[in-house]
C-alpha cells in the first residue's frame, strides 16, 4: 500500500506502521504474494516495493529485481530485505511516475500498491512503456467490493483511511485501469483475506496475470 507522485513522498506516520503490519501478514496474504511471483524470470521491475516483503519470495530464474519504493523511511527497510534476497535486487527511492531504465523489462510486480498512488492510471501507463512486448504485469491489489462492503469502503476512502494508511484508496476499480493502460488480462480471481463478514475495507484482493499488449 506504498503511495508514489513526484519523485518522493512522505508519510512519517505510515512509515511507522507498515513495518508491523507487514511483519504480521496473514499465511493467507503470504501465500497469495509466493503465487503472484511464481514462475518470474529475467528482469524484474516492483513497484511501491514497501519494506521489501516479496523479495524473499522471487524464484532464482529471475536476474535482478528492481524495485521503486518513494518512501524514503521504507526504502531504507527494503535495501535491508535486498541484502538477504536469494536474487539481486536494486532499491530505487523514487516514484514509478519518475523512473527509467535503459532496457525494458521481463515482467513488472504491483503488489498492493495501486490502491494508494495518486493516479493509478499514469502509473500503469509508465509500466506499460517500461516493459518489453508480450511482458508481463503480475498484480496482487486491493479492489472495490460490491453491495455493503463496498459502501464501507467508500466511506473509509471519504474519511480517515487514506490519511492513515498512506493514501490508500479501498474501492478504486483497479483492474479495469489495468486493462485501460493497454494490457490484456490472463487470469483474474479474487480472494478473501480475512471472513466476508469482517468489517475491514482491504479484505478482498485480485490476484491476477496479464501482459503488455
Amino acid at each position: 500500500m506504498t503511495p508514489a507522485a513526484g519523485s518522493t513522498v512522505d508519510h512519517p506516520f505510515f512509515a511507522r506502521v507498515w513495518p508491523i503490519v507487514a511483519a504480521h501478514e496473514t499465511e493467507a496474504v503470504r501465500a497469495l504474494r509466493r503465487e503472484n511471483l511464481a514462475g518470474l524470470s529475467g528482469r524484474v521491475l516492483e513497484i511501491g516495493a514497501g519494506v521489501g516483503t516479496n523479495f524473499a519470495n522471487y524464484p532464482r530464474s529471475v536476474s535482478q529485481v528492481v524495485a521503486v519504493e518513494p518512501e524514503p523511511r521504507l526504502a531504507a527497510h527494503a535495501r535491508a530485505a535486498a541484502a538477504d534476497a536469494p536474487v539481486p535486487v536494486v532499491v530505487k527511492a523514487e516514484t514509478a511516475e519518475v523512473f527509467s531504465d535503459g532496457e525494458p523489462f521481463d515482467a513488472a510486480v504491483c503488489s498492493l500498491v495501486l490502491c494508494s498512488v495518486r493516479d493509478a492510471a499514469g502509473v500503469l501507463r509508465r509500466v506499460h512503456s517500461l516493459l518489453k512486448p508480450g511482458g508481463q504485469l503480475r498484480y496482487l491489489e486491493h479492489v472495490a467490493s460490491a453491495g455493503a462492503r463496498g459502501r464501507l469502503q467508500r466511506l473509509a476512502d471519504a474519511t480517515l483511511w487514506p490519511r492513515l494508511f498512506g493514501n490508500c484508496h479501498t474501492h478504486r476499480d483497479t483492474e479495469r485501469a489495468i486493462a485501460d493502460a493497454g494490457f490484456e488480462v490472463h487470469t483474474s480471481r479474487r480472494e478473501w483475506t480475512l471472513p466476508a463478514w469482517a468489517p475491514l475495507p482491504v479484505s478482498e484482493l485480485a490476484l491476477g496475470r496479464a501482459t503488455r499488449a
